[in-house]
């Protein structure tokens, strides 16, 4: 006699589960995020052997001499985010925000290969005349590169079992579904058992495959947290939809380092790297009051972006703070610290901040670039023009060390900047271009004066 199969209910927002349904999240709070979810049951009993034959360590390091196979994408900056490329019999997701440019890159991706070996792309969002007509714009054509359209997971893991293709391209995992389970599309239990029926397909053929996510409101990976646990690579497409950089990065890469970054820009064509983001970035940056030039790191990639920094009165009991491109507790932080260290009095002034470009800066050493470009903003000083900045600030004013220090440096000399303005180095031999500052009132008094 058949189980009868176990249900469960998961929260989509926490990954809570219950075993009877409830219209709130008894952990997270939220409503209507509970749904069913199916559990196959083990059919492992008390006679069935363990594991089998258990293996030296000696014996697993030996067989692993042999040369891992990668498939290059014929793009030097996402070859270098994937670890030297795209590792055969890996299981891929890219996530990003809705019209930022997975598709485009994953066709553009499809083609490159295709150049050299048999590529599926299968799309569960669209119709084969509109992926064509992609293909078609992107001129991505050859007898190589296959399209199909399925919802069917079972359908694309008996594709990619036969092991005709050396890359499969799924677009996307929220629109495939299993033939054993019940539910929609799109929930937690169609997910998991999609990616999970693929990935078991993937590993014994040897074949690669892509995986597009979704993201939700927040702009994290849409389904459970399994996902990303269970593939192999996870990458983020970020950036502005309407303009600006894309920054691929990957957050989770069990081939690779996690700390490149591949920078592209939107173009006719498609998305293309860029060779020089520094210079781009400052091709249009006019010398001003609020604004500094900081020396920021995305991954291990040194960038120079412009940091602008508005102080009006308000016209409110209350002032505004907005941010665009950092994160908004820590101006607030800044501007905190600037009227306990400092002269500034800013509890009347609306302070807005803006980091050109379209490129978000997560790191502690744009704090000093932040606070000396909302002083200058404050007081109408301006920074002299060859000179950059960077540096991390704590609570009490002291401008502390950040690392690759010599990157930062380097880029800016690179583009003509004679003046690095940051932490004191005490090293033997620091570099020449950096005048240390020990806080954050002596690089006030020192580099900001009235033009």
């Amino acid at each position: 006699m058949a189980r009868k199969p176990i249900v469960r209910y998961v929260c989509s927002n926490c990954g809570a589960t219950s075993s009877a349904w409830a219209g709130r999240c008894p952990a997270c709070g939220e409503w209507n995020t509970m749904t069913e979810e199916v559990v196959v049951a083990s059919t492992t009993d008390a006679t069935s052997p363990v594991l089998g034959r258990a293996l030296r360590t000696s014996d697993v390091t030996g067989r692993l001499i042999t040369p891992v196979v990668r498939i290059s994408t014929s793009i030097g900056d996402i070859d270098g985010v994937l670890g030297g490329g795209i590792v055969s019999g890996s299981v891929i997701l890219i996530a990003g925000q809705p019209g930022i440019g997975k598709s485009t890159l994953l066709m553009q991706l499809a083609s490159s290969v295709a150049a050299a070996s048999t590529v599926l792309y299968v799309s569960g969002e669209e119709s084969a005349g509109q992926v064509g007509m992609r293909a078609k714009r992107l001129k991505a054509a050859g007898s190589k590169l296959k399209l199909a359209t399925s919802t069917s997971a079972d359908d694309v893991a008996a594709s990619v079992r036969g092991g005709d293709y050396s890359l499969v391209i799924v677009d996307s995992i929220q629109t495939m579904t299993c033939s054993g389970l019940n539910s929609a599309s799109g929930t937690i239990s169609q997910i998991s058992g999609s990616t999970q029926l693929i990935m078991a397909a993937a590993k014994a053929s040897n074949t690669a495959v892509i995986i597009v996510g979704h993201v939700t409101k927040e702009g994290m990976i849409a389904g459970p947290k399994v996902l990303e646990h269970i593939v192999d690579v996870v990458l983020q497409l970020e950036g502005d939809s309407y303009g600006g950089f894309k920054l691929l990065r990957s957050t989770k890469n069990r081939y690779g380092s996690t700390n490149e970054v591949a920078i592209l820009e939107m173009t006719d064509n498609g998305l293309k790297p860029v060779s020089n983001p520094s210079a781009a970035l400052l091709a249009e940056r006019q010398s001003s009051d609020g604004s500094i030039v900081l020396a920021t790191m995305e991954g291990a990639r040194p960038l120079l972006v412009e940091v602008q920094a508005l102080v009006n009165p308000t016209n409110y009991g209350y002032p505004k703070r907005a941010a665009s491109g950092i994160d908004l507790n820590r101006v607030n932080l800044l501007i905190a610290m600037l009227e306990r260290r400092t002269k500034l009095n800013l509890a009347n002034q609306d302070v807005y901040i803006n980091i050109v470009g379209g490129i978000r800066v997560s790191e502690p050493a744009a704090d000093l670039a932040i606070a000396m470009s909302i002083a200058s903003a404050a007081k109408g000083y301006q920074l002299r023009e060859n000179a950059v900045v960077f540096g991390e600030v704590g609570l009490s004013g002291e401008v502390r060390h950040v690392p690759y220090t010599d990157k930062r440096i380097n880029e800016a000399k690179k583009l003509g900047f004679d003046l690095a303005i940051g932490p004191v180095d005490r090293s033997a031999h620091p570099p020449a271009l950096l005048d240390g500052v020990r806080d954050v009132r002596m690089a006030l008094n020192k580099y900001l004066t009235k033009k």
